[in-house]
């Protein structure tokens, strides 16, 4: 018999040989890397071929999904190509600040009223289903930093910053389940030391620690050479050592990471090394999506999803259906934005990696039993829900939104 390691190896090295021979092919047909992903993680399941037998637990999908995230948005910052001033972030501030608490508080109420939970829990699914991820959207971020599309930039900087600033409220729901009903004797901690200090201190560190890494790695440039294949580690380095030190001082690591990419992306003198720093996070970004989708589309099982398909039909569908549209929609009024860029912004808010890492984060500090299998599956369920629908739906919807401003960009200059 041949090791199911083995076979797992096997197919893992198959996949990667054909999306990467056919990556021309899919990135012109209605369908994602991630919806592959996910269909061929199902295939090899207990449905499908039960090559992959793994049931993580839930420290080891925190710890994976925690590491893709902090890659990804430190490749958010460094794509961030606008002046530091509030006109020039305009749509990330609509959508920062009125649209991801707006989004958190529509789902707890959803989940208060139709599926009887207590409003702690439902805030907590709240904050672990509102942010957008910034993993599974690259096909509708930013691709390189001469790139000034606003819908592109919004979606960017909102993937990159909600994933840290939902914090608070997942804190919010793990001090409901310590102690619900006496409210008055943690909430001004949280505000204190859950809000106000961790993200300022994230916001800090994140200026800081690239800052003094990025001039280190400058001048010792200018007497040693470095060598070619391992310059880019650096990259690495500011990922992990401002994630950690922010995180010793109980500041936002996620917060802090996305500030990192911004700061070093401005720090070098040489233009060409933050491009060829997003260039190696983004490899490290697509490799680890690769697994983790995989180990989703394993892990489903159809009992567990008959069981919570209506309380998942009912928040997912609210939420990717008519919470994300019409936050959307009011968060823009009076922004001077096209309609279709409203209406897009609407439509590609992609759930993902980010929201697994917060549930199992919650599943580390406190959150266990029937109400933390009903989380846990409303989760999965809107995560693959998302997948499939924008999977299919954004190679097209991008082919026609990029025809009309060239046919608006023409007009314009005709």
């Amino acid at each position: 018999m041949v090791d199911i390691y083995i076979l797992d190896l096997l197919v893992i090295g198959l996949l990667l040989l054909c999306v990467t021979l056919g990556s021309g092919l899919i990135s012109r047909l209605p369908i994602s890397f991630a919806l592959i992903y996910l269909v061929v993680g199902i295939s090899l399941g207990p449905y499908g071929f039960n090559i992959v037998r793994l049931r993580p637990d839930a420290e080891f999908l925190e710890r994976l999904t925690e590491f893709v995230v902090i890659v990804s948005l430190f490749s958010c910052g460094l794509k961030m190509n606008r002046p530091l001033n509030t006109g020039a972030w305009h749509s990330t501030i609509r959508l920062i600040g009125f649209l991801m608490p707006l989004s958190i508080f529509a789902i707890a109420a959803v989940a208060h009223w139709f599926l009887r939970m207590e409003w702690g829990p439902a805030i907590l699914l709240g904050a672990i289903l509102a942010p957008t991820d910034p993993v599974l959207a690259s096909e509708v971020q930013l691709t390189h930093t001469e790139d000034r599309d606003e819908l592109r930039f919004g979606l960017t900087s909102e993937g990159g910053l909600n994933d840290a600033l939902a914090f608070p409220f997942v804190y919010f729901g793990i001090h409901w389940f310590e102690d619900g009903n006496n409210w008055q004797t943690w909430f001004q901690k949280w505000v204190t030391v859950d809000l106000i200090w961790a993200v300022a201190i994230g916001l800090v560190m994140g200026i800081v620690v690239p800052w003094t890494i990025v001039a280190i790695d400058q001048n010792v440039r200018k007497f040693i050479k470095v060598d070619n294949l391992m310059e880019d580690f650096v990259a690495l380095s500011i990922i992990l050592l401002t994630y950690s030190l922010t995180e010793v001082v109980n500041g936002y690591g996620f917060l802090a990471v996305f500030v990192a990419g911004v700061v070093a992306q401005r720090r070098y003198e040489d233009p060409d090394k933050p491009f060829s720093q997003r260039e190696f996070t983004e490899r490290i970004e697509k490799l680890l999506e690769v697994g983790t989708i995989l180990i989703l589309g394993s892990m489903l099982r159809v009992a567990a999803i008959q069981e919570h398909a209506i309380a998942a039909l009912i928040v997912g569908g609210a939420l990717l259906f008519i919470i994300r549209p019409l936050g959307t929609w009011l968060s823009t009024i009076g922004g001077g934005y096209r309609q279709v860029t409203r209406w897009l912004f609407g439509w590609f808010g992609v759930r993902g990696v980010g929201s697994i890492y917060y549930l199992t984060y919650a599943f580390g500090h406190g959150l266990q039993g029937g109400l933390g299998e009903q989380i846990a599956w409303i989760t999965y369920i809107t995560i693959v829900a998302s997948v499939i629908l924008h999977g299919i739906s954004t190679t097209p919807l991008m082919s026609a939104y990029n025809r009309h401003k060239d046919s608006r960009n023409r007009k314009i200059n005709a």
